[in-house]
């Protein structure tokens, strides 16, 4: 398993990326930003120039030795958070929908900071525990600090309104904190207060608590019709495709029924015209990358690749499993795109970028050949009753 979890991993990537721009292909056309365009496949090539770019990051990253990072994690860290902070700037800031997650720098294509800040977080709360391993049960290098570098890029992002990145961030970095041996007590009163916090900021935020209560009611007709319409289509869409879908650009939904259809609930246009079937396979694939990712931190040949081929697996999981949740309506609409799938630049290059990390752990992991291994002489005893 060891030698072979690069082949699943970068199998499984492929198969979302390709059913990705499959579907983007089908649905992008009938989106918002394509009426009137026109060419209707201008988003489909401008994925397909993310995809290049992504894939050449990963390749590079796959050849760049992964431990020199251990060094760099300060300046990589204030970094991301000096790009955080320009969300705030005007005339740096995009905003889109209402909210302000974009940058925009002269020359420079749009980016979405919280994309490049959750990799490099996980970078940093690595390189602290794998410097720190022997205080990792000490209140102060073993939770004050680590909580701060993982609190300081959560705030920011908060901010901006993107609170779907924030519990992503906030799940993951818990759980290297959890991995890494803090203790359980102070890890479970940080995580009572982060609930308390964000419900509280969630009560200030009327189109949340709106979507909140949306969740809550969708058995009421006038729900259906209003707050949790997304929802309530991707429901329909579900529904209509069955086990083997309506058949490949034959969905309904995306013709304006269903928002979004192209980006965070492009999971449900592949259900209806696809089915439950390719809706599994995705499950599936998500599942191969868990297993790729954990086999890869089970062989690093230190314990910072191990920390951080960890906390890379569930930067690209974790976002997996909360938009399938979303869409099929078992969690709150939080606005998180499908990796691999939905459409947008800073999230699939950046996502790639994290892969390639994970290849460059493993193509350094120790491999030890078990019938290689010397053999102590064998000895049998018998139980006499």
């Amino acid at each position: 398993m060891g030698r072979n979890s690069a082949i699943i991993l970068l199998s499984a990537v492929a198969a979302l990326v390709v059913l990705g721009l499959v579907m983007l292909s089908s649905t992008s056309v009938w989106s918002e930003e394509m009426r009137g365009a026109a060419d209707p496949y201008a988003l489909v090539k401008k994925q397909l120039l993310w995809l290049c770019l992504g894939s050449l990051g990963a390749w590079a990253l796959a050849l760049f030795d992964y431990s020199k990072l251990q060094d760099l994690w300060p300046y990589l860290l204030g970094g991301a958070c000096v790009l955080l902070t320009c969300c705030y700037i005007p005339g740096l800031n995009v905003e889109v929908h209402g909210e302000t997650r974009w940058v925009k720098f002269p020359g420079l294509p749009v980016l979405q900071p919280s994309e490049l800040a959750k990799p490099i977080v996980v970078i940093a709360l690595a390189a602290w525990f794998a410097r720190y391993q022997a205080e990792a049960r000490t209140f102060i290098r073993g939770y004050v600090i680590p909580c701060a570098l993982l609190g300081i890029p959560c705030v920011l992002i908060l901010f901006e309104k993107d609170l779907g990145t924030t519990m992503v961030l906030g799940v993951v970095g818990m759980a290297i904190l959890f991995v890494a041996g803090t203790r359980i007590l102070l890890l479970l009163s940080t995580a009572g207060i982060s609930i308390w916090s964000l419900c509280w900021f969630v009560s200030q935020d009327e189109i949340r608590l709106r979507r909140i209560l949306a969740f809550r009611n969708m058995h009421l007709e006038e729900v259906r019709l209003g707050d949790g319409w997304q929802t309530f289509r991707a429901l329909e869409a579900f529904s209509n495709g069955g086990i083997f879908g309506t058949g490949l650009g034959y969905g309904a939904e995306k013709h304006g029924a269903l928002p979004f259809a192209h980006t965070d609930f492009i999971f449900a246009a592949l259900g209806e015209e696809l089915g439950l079937v390719c809706t599994l396979i995705t499950v599936f694939a998500f599942v191969l990358i868990t297993i790729g990712g954990l086999a890869v931190s089970l062989y690093a040949r230190e314990y910072f690749g191990k920390v951080l081929a960890a906390g890379i697996t569930m930067i690209v999981v974790v976002p997996g499993i909360l938009n399938m949740g979303v869409v099929t309506g078992s969690l709150p609409v939080t606005g998180l795109p499908l990796p691999f799938l939905s459409y947008g630049g800073s999230s699939l290059v950046f996502t790639m970028c994290s892969i390639g990390l994970l290849m460059s752990i493993h193509r350094r992991a120790v491999f030890v050949d078990s019938a290689a291994m010397p053999h102590t002489k064998e000895r049998k005893f018998a139980l006499k009753l």
